[in-house]
């Protein structure tokens, strides 16, 4: 069983689809006892950081995430926007997130704007940073489909899992014990996509 959290700022159906077609059943949890009541946890996301961050207080999902997460520790993926709230702050609004990683989210900056838009919209190559569970029969350097103007940055090298590069290197997936993020869709990103939410279905 897959809870995916529902904060009112997520692509949550398409996920839930993904799984669907994996054979794994998934729960839509919109109350914090659904959350600690989970075995696995899926934290989607599209939109603006500072007003996902004011749903997860005004639902008041955060505490029950952060119990989840952080003490019984619940297995999470976080994915795209999901994956930046896991970090301490972002430019995205000024805000603070859930300060489950050790970085922070700054808007890309590019020099080269003719070849390299804002936001980063398409397919690249995703290189693994350590081994992992989570990218079990994945190659590294397989492209998976991303949609963002803001990334992660850390100096903590222990918690990337992953880089990708547009116009220069940036951290795109990341993993710490239980809890894991990744920057691209899995959900739109074929047969390497899915076989990661396998292997998340399967830890």
């Amino acid at each position: 069983m897959i809870t995916i959290v529902d904060y009112q700022m997520g692509n949550l159906h398409s996920v839930k689809r993904a799984f669907n077609r994996l054979g794994v059943e998934v729960n839509i949890a919109t109350k914090p006892n659904e959350i600690l009541a989970a075995k696995k946890l899926i934290l989607p996301g599209v939109g603006h950081f500072g007003k996902a961050m004011d749903h997860l207080k005004e639902t008041g999902l955060l505490e029950a995430l952060n119990e989840a997460v952080l003490v019984k520790k619940t297995p999470v993926l976080g994915i795209c926007l999901g994956m930046q709230l896991m970090t301490k702050h972002s430019e995205e609004g000024d805000c603070e997130g859930l300060g489950w990683f050790d970085a922070e989210v700054v808007r890309f900056q590019v020099n080269d704007k003719l070849h390299y838009k804002i936001p980063n919209i398409g397919w690249c190559d995703v290189k693994h940073a350590k081994e992992s569970k989570l990218l079990n029969g994945i190659n590294s350097n397989d492209p998976f489909y991303f949609v963002h103007s803001f990334h992660v940055r850390t100096s903590d090298q222990s918690i990337i899992l992953g880089t990708s590069d547009y116009e220069s290197e940036f951290v795109c997936a990341l993993e710490k014990e239980n809890i894991f993020g990744v920057q691209f869709h899995p959900e739109k990103s074929h047969q390497s996509g899915i076989q990661l939410l396998k292997n998340f279905s399967e830890l």
